[in-house]
């Protein structure tokens, strides 16, 4: 049984369970006409529960009662459309996603317009979450009549992917950053330029499992050192350049990447510039 505590919108209702646990219930036309006291009808199924457990996820909340209930809608479909796309989320998506949506349109609306410098990383790097995204654009702009970029679909695209690497105890902002930092860095030391092609997009997924290694602290770590001396020995420059990711990441974000890690990102760099 769930007692409503407070109503957010008309899809968005804060409730207490049985146990006494607050948890926020999104369910279509949920809070119309509802008041504080009530019972939840437990008939309907088509609801989500999300679990608050800290003050920022409490905060966020609050900013749903300022939305109107068809962000959350929009919000559902999305995420249905991703879950069906195999991708396993954080039930927080419905909180972000809904509030990023909302200040898109707003945006859009006052002529503001927000550059993603990270737009190309994260087409390439999470083609899934992307191809969903370009779907929730189009869903967007039917459903509130705006007529927002392309580009949005790297923004959506960014949500769903930290809400999956949530699973996996990882930051996309940080994974996507250093995959941006880490391209630049072979870019401007070996020359190779990175597009749409094949020969990029393997060396980005590689990137890509990398940064997720790095900040979810599951790096590879041998003992033997046999794969870094190696590499040290027959390909200097590959090695030199993967030192260089090495010393932003010590840098940056104060995390040690391990010499096998380094060996291996080198292995890739050598692929595409011997020596």
């Amino acid at each position: 049984m769930q007692i409503i505590k407070k109503v957010l919108n008309s899809s968005v209702v804060l409730v207490d369970d049985e146990r006494g646990v607050e948890r926020v219930l999104l369910g279509k036309g949920i809070g119309f006409g509802a008041k504080p006291g009530d019972v939840v009808d437990e008939g309907a199924t088509d609801r989500v529960f999300v679990a608050l457990d800290d003050a920022d996820q409490r905060n966020l909340v609050e900013l749903l009662a300022q939305i109107p209930g068809e962000f959350v809608e929009l919000t559902r479909e999305i995420v249905r459309d991703a879950v069906a796309s195999g991708l396993d989320l954080d039930p927080h998506i419905y909180l972000t996603l809904t509030d990023h949506l909302h200040f898109a349109v707003e945006r859009h609306r006052r002529g503001l317009v927000v550059v993603n410098r990270l737009a190309w990383e994260l087409r390439t790097v999470y083609p899934d979450e992307y191809a969903v995204g370009s779907r929730g654009v189009e869903l967007l702009r039917a459903r509130m009549r705006v007529d927002v970029p392309d580009e949005e679909a790297a923004n959506i695209a960014f949500h769903l992917a930290n809400a999956a690497n949530g699973r996996a105890g990882a930051d996309t902002m940080h994974v996507v950053r250093l995959i941006s930092a880490a391209t630049t860095i072979v870019s401007n030391t070996t020359g190779i330029a990175f597009g749409d092609d094949l020969h990029s997009s393997r060396f980005l997924v590689h990137l890509q499992f990398f940064a997720e290694r790095v900040f979810s602290g599951r790096m590879l770590d041998s003992d033997d050192g046999f794969l870094f001396e190696s590499m040290s020995r027959r390909h200097p420059r590959a090695t030199a350049t993967a030192e260089r990711v090495r010393a932003l990441v010590r840098t940056q974000h104060d995390i040690e990447i391990t010499d096998e890690e380094v060996a291996y990102l080198a292995l890739h760099i050598a692929r595409a510039v011997p020596g």
